[in-house]
């Protein structure tokens, strides 16, 4: 099963992502900051790091860094509702995807599908 870390501040979209991405056949374990998001990735696997970008302590795109020296082959999604840090994103992970809010629960679930090449349909989002 494919295990997707969630870093997200804000606890109902934390908690709004997390059921539909585990309803979608997904394993998520789910952190409401960077900094509490780097011990789950150097005791755990992971295949994919879905972080919002703007978040207290620690931000998305250093979240990400880190995770990448920790975990080479991570895969890593960036979540937010601001576009000059979507661009900032982009210079800096160029591999990273990038979603911009608001989006439907739809397409996040066909994005990581996309990731994984995930052949399975989902229904009900």
């Amino acid at each position: 099963m494919i295990r997707i870390l969630l870093a997200e501040d804000d606890r109902v979209m934390r908690e709004y992502l997390t059921r539909a991405l585990e309803r979608s056949g997904y394993s998520v374990a789910a952190v409401d900051r960077g900094t509490a998001a780097i011990p789950l990735l150097e005791t755990e696997h992971f295949d994919l790091l879905l972080t919002d970008i703007v978040m207290p302590e620690m931000d998305g795109i250093e979240l990400a860094q880190k995770a990448g020296e920790l975990v080479p082959d991570l895969r890593v999604m960036f979540i937010t509702g601001f576009a000059a840090v979507t661009l900032k994103a982009g210079k800096q992970m160029p591999q990273a995807r990038v979603l911009s809010k608001p989006f439907h629960l739809r397409d996040l679930v066909l994005e990581v599908d996309r990731m994984f090449e995930t052949e399975s349909a989902h229904g009900g989002l």
